[in-house]
């Protein structure tokens, strides 16, 4: 930046008017570090195509304003020369400021997109780094899926006519490993697999719960064949029965999952029964992850807002799907 304006036309303009020099200077600067602040790239990718032409449109205006500004006329011997000189004068000092304006901005914008390509490619690698680590433990630790399923199957058999809630329990538990051995491994399940999923999950702790633990269950789909990443409110699901739930004390969790026009909104809130300092320790591994997560996944087309207040503890995740490609 110093380069462009001390290298070129800066010094000549300084003879003719300090003030002229410094305002454009100023300004110049001023526009790159507009839009730098307001990382146009993140407006384009976004395809926020009104508020892109907005500022840019400002800036274009602010610019042609700056070059009618009023110069000192040049001295001839023949008026006629002089205002003819004068006018020759302004049309190119009009011209310089529109090419450093013009450079400015494509320098800013093409840095910003640099940016913005190089946290890509690191979030994805940090992503793909985590699946990796993800796989490998569950490979591991995890029992031959054919033994483990027809085991519960010989379990199953065992199990029929003795109790109706044992049957069901254990069916909700066959199809929730089955989730995570199988479904789980595909980088996208529709969303009904994935309510399907939460809703064993929490069947099955209520049963351990009896019913001190009132779950509040609002879902609200209009495409259960959207795609999602498999278990992505797992964490915070979790979460709620981990640092909600009692086995002595009533208490309620609220689980909402709104999705409307490719738009979704995952929520919980719930009161915090289990100690507030062992909370707070144990809370941020989790949600870290989860983050990082959805930062390699959906970068800026999802908003996770978490808070606690007043020992309640609330999540809200909204994620723009319709952007997905």
């Amino acid at each position: 930046m110093p380069l462009l304006v001390f290298l070129g036309p800066a010094h000549y303009w300084w003879t003719i008017s300090p003030l002229f020099t410094c305002l454009t200077v100023s300004y110049l600067y001023g526009c790159y570090f507009v839009t730098k602040a307001l990382y146009l790239p993140k407006l384009i990718l976004s395809k926020a195509y009104y508020k892109l032409t907005l500022i840019i449109g400002s800036l274009i205006i602010l610019t042609y304003f700056l070059t009618l500004y009023p110069l000192p006329e040049m001295d001839f011997v023949i008026p006629s020369m002089s205002e003819y000189q004068t006018r020759m004068r302004n049309y190119n000092m009009a011209i310089s400021v529109w090419f450093m304006f013009s450079v400015i901005l494509c320098y800013s914008i093409t840095v910003a997109f640099i940016k913005e390509l190089y946290n890509r490619l690191l979030m994805q690698s940090i992503v793909e780094n985590q699946r990796d680590k993800a796989e490998l433990a569950l490979y591991k630790a995890q029992i031959n899926p054919h033994f483990l399923f027809n085991t519960l199957n010989s379990l199953y058999s065992l199990v029929i006519g003795t109790s109706q809630k044992a049957e069901d329990a254990f069916i909700k538990f066959t199809e929730l490993l089955k989730y995570t051995y199988v479904t789980a491994q595909n980088d996208w399940v529709t969303i009904g697999e994935e309510i399907d999923y939460i809703n064993n999950y929490i069947d099955l702790q209520l049963i351990r719960l009896d019913s001190h633990t009132n779950v509040i269950r609002d879902c609200v789909v209009d495409d259960v064949t959207a795609n999602i990443p498999p278990m992505i409110f797992l964490t915070f699901v979790e979460n709620s029965f981990k640092y909600g739930a009692s086995t002595s004390q009533d208490c309620d969790i609220l689980i909402r999952l709104h999705l409307n026009n490719g738009v979704l909104v995952f929520e919980t809130e719930n009161k915090i029964v289990k100690h507030s300092d062992e909370f707070r320790k144990d809370m941020p591994v989790g949600i870290n992850n989860c983050r990082s997560r959805l930062s390699g996944l959906f970068f800026d087309r999802y908003d996770l807002q978490i808070k606690e207040e007043g020992g309640v503890f609330r999540v809200y995740l909204k994620i723009n799907l319709a952007d997905h490609e």
